[in-house]
């Protein structure tokens, strides 16, 4: 069955869409459970993902990159996401946290820090949650001191997607204590990994996205030049809140790409599998339990790609991007559960896909802000 058709999907990327598919299929797919039980990171899917243009292309033309538009990633998303939501996420970490300085940095930080990861020579990192905070974006406490022409930092960051494999990261960080102005006490860095001071470690194995790696990160009187300051100080809540409205429509994307697995994987099943002389999907009970989860799907996908537009053109963006991302994750979570009863007993084999597909769906409607903070900021938000 086709569940990603393009029809929904603007024309101008409908062939970034198409690449996608034939990458997935060629290097996602087929690899997916290798990498799962291995837990190891896919270093040749990622440099054959550079050789496609499909890794760090949203960046500009002018910086090295094809400068993909919103609907152009969400439609690659989709499609990375269904054949494999582990590497899928290794491909687009690769960039993670470019979009904050192409879109507010100097044209020396693009130069130096973003076209190496454009020309696929480097990749990047975001670090933004902590051990003991992850939704209070104004309550991070790893701190950036000014001494003279350098900024000091001292702190810890977890769940860092390339904590430990990329060459810099975007770090968020405590610059001022204004009691006052709580949104205005935090700014952007761009840190080289190679600084003195910063140390990173793989966190411990994960139930799912097996294939890629997060990173406890520790600063130490970690000492990088001033001008890695990204805008001014006291930006960075502003910034990272407009760069978490695209975000929040790919995280959309990636409950899409997973919803569409696990119904391929119940639906195939329930129609080749036989119980009391005749295939399961000719029990009516399974017939429903299939449409319901067809219908989630669709009015998902369709709420998604009506985010992803009013995203585009700042129009309450907010709103729909935790609306897109609260739907389509939970959906993704939902469809995966029933496809998990569909497949009885050997639901819980890791042989299995859908078993992969239902412990990766755990994580999204987690990462990229709660579903329950998505849940204050659609009911504070709403026009």
């Amino acid at each position: 069955m086709e569940l990603l058709d393009d029809s929904i999907v603007p024309e101008h990327a409908r062939d970034i869409k198409a690449e996608a598919r034939e990458f997935a299929q060629e290097h996602i797919k087929p690899n997916a459970q290798e990498y799962f039980q291995s837990g190891d990171y896919p270093e040749e899917i990622l440099e054959a993902g550079r050789e496609a243009n499909l890794v760090a292309q949203d960046i500009p033309e002018e910086w090295g990159g094809r400068g993909l538009d919103l609907a152009q990633l969400l439609a690659m998303t989709e499609e990375f996401y269904r054949a494999d939501a582990g590497i899928a996420l290794t491909l687009q970490l690769a960039s993670f946290g470019c979009e904050i300085t192409y879109e507010h940095g100097s044209e020396e930080q693009c130069e130096r820090y973003v076209r190496p990861v454009a020309e696929g020579e480097q990749r990047s990192g975001l670090a933004v949650s902590e051990p003991e905070t992850g939704s209070d974006l104004a309550g991070m406490q790893t701190t950036a001191e000014r001494d003279g022409d350098e900024y000091v930092i001292n702190g810890e960051k977890y769940w860092i997607g390339n904590g430990v494999e990329a060459d810099w990261i975007t770090l968020y960080a405590r610059t001022g204590d204004d009691e006052d102005n709580r949104y205005g006490n935090h700014s952007m860095f761009i840190v080289p990994t190679d600084t003195d001071g910063y140390e990173a470690e793989h966190i411990p194995e994960k139930m799912a996205m097996r294939a890629s790696k997060q990173a406890h990160i520790e600063f130490d009187d970690c000492r990088i030049p001033a001008a890695n300051l990204i805008g001014s100080e006291g930006d960075g809540f502003m910034l990272l809140a407009d760069f978490f409205n695209h975000g929040r429509v790919a995280v959309a994307g990636h409950g899409i790409g997973i919803a569409a697995a696990a119904i391929e994987e119940a639906w195939e099943f329930t129609h080749d599998r036989e119980e009391f002389g005749r295939t399961i999907s000719d029990f009516q009970s399974v017939q429903h339990g299939l449409a319901d989860m067809l219908v989630e799907f669709e009015s998902a996908r369709t709420l998604v790609w009506r985010a992803r537009e009013k995203v585009a053109n700042e129009d309450n963006a907010g709103y729909w991007a935790a609306m897109a991302k609260t739907k389509a994750t939970e959906t993704a979570v939902d469809v995966a559960e029933q496809g998990m009863q569909f497949h009885g007993g050997r639901s819980v084999l890791d042989e299995r896909r859908i078993a992969r597909v239902y412990r990766d769906a755990r994580i999204p409607v987690i990462y990229e802000g709660a579903n329950e903070i998505q849940r204050n900021l659609i009911y504070g938000q709403a026009p």
